[in-house]
């Protein structure tokens, strides 16, 4: 439990939460690896968004975040609930079920004008490992996984799949 607070603590200094305006937005040659598995590239390691814009990673992820529609009637529901709200964000370039969830959770963010500032994002490989331990604290089993904090405590998960949709299950996690 202490390593977790520990990790809480250093994540809302700032050190791992990156922002906007950072000189992160380039992508280092050791954080794309290539995937043993299929010979792909992947991510691996904490980044930022912009990463998504490498042409290895931007043909799934802009064309999954321009159709999806946001259902902006629970989103407005949801703008109210944003105080003090940090994501971090474990998913792996490889996987199906993070090419398809986060670029829609990202359309969301956008529509509420959440601020990138407050994300973090651990791409992970098939073992669900960063570059180093990054994981083990967070009980990682499936990606992705969305995990919401308020004031530094973990307030619930969106984990492989919304159980209803995004919006609502962020609004019920948001709400509770």
């Amino acid at each position: 439990m202490k390593i977790l607070t520990i990790i809480m603590l250093i994540l809302l200094s700032g050190k791992i939460f990156f922002a906007q305006n950072s000189n992160l937005c380039s992508i280092s040659r050791d954080t794309i690896v290539t995937d043993s598995a299929n010979q792909q590239r992947m991510l691996l390691g904490f980044c930022n968004r912009q990463v998504f814009q490498d042409t290895s990673f931007s043909w799934w992820f802009n064309s999954l975040y321009d159709m999806y529609e946001v259902d902006s009637i629970t989103a407005s529901k949801i703008k109210g609930t944003l105080n003090n709200i940090t994501i971090a964000i474990v998913m792996g370039t490889w996987c199906s079920d993070s090419r398809k969830l986060v670029p829609k959770f990202f359309k969301i963010l956008d529509y509420l004008k959440f601020s990138d500032g407050k994300i973090s994002i651990l791409t992970v490989g098939r073992n669900k490992k960063g570059k180093a331990n990054e994981t083990d604290s967070l009980k990682i089993e499936l990606v992705p996984t969305i995990i919401f904090y308020r004031n530094g405590a973990e307030i619930g998960r969106i984990v492989e799949s919304p159980k209803e949709t995004l919006e609502r299950d962020l609004l019920k996690i948001l709400s509770g």
